[in-house]
């Protein structure tokens, strides 16, 4: 008897699977609003999806590429906050990882806005915090 392949969950911590959740995003579906955009660039950093990532920056500040050939292993988000007011919102969260197996906490303050019914990441305030 065959195994029946568990699908993975989504690395955004929804408990659900990943293509029901942020892999729709990445695949062409648009985040309806600034947590999910948040939650499904997070699962793009685990991922490496730079396309995603550069796609869902605002063109006021978003790079001209994206390197993520570091060697960080995400390991779980948390969100700590979110609000949103009009066309602006903010999400505050920590990611956990690691570097070369060293562990560190990351938070940050994000801010999106929306423009053409799209949501964005604009920038954020960013503390790491290694000392888990």
């Amino acid at each position: 008897m065959k195994k029946k392949k568990v699908p993975a969950l989504c690395p955004c911590g929804s408990q659900l699977d990943y293509k029901d959740c942020c892999g729709r995003f990445h695949d062409g579906l648009l985040a309806p609003d600034a947590l999910s955009l948040m939650k499904s660039r997070y699962s793009a950093f685990v991922y490496k999806r730079a396309d995603y990532l550069l796609k869902t920056w605002h063109e006021s500040t978003c790079p001209q590429q994206l390197d993520l050939t570091d060697p960080i292993k995400w390991l779980g988000l948390e969100i700590v906050s979110f609000a949103t007011e009009g066309s602006q919102a903010t999400v505050s969260f920590i990611a956990r990882g690691k570097i070369n197996g060293r562990a560190f906490r990351q938070a940050e303050k994000s801010r999106f806005v929306k423009e053409n019914n799209q949501w964005f990441y604009v920038d954020g305030e960013v503390t790491d915090d290694h000392a888990q």
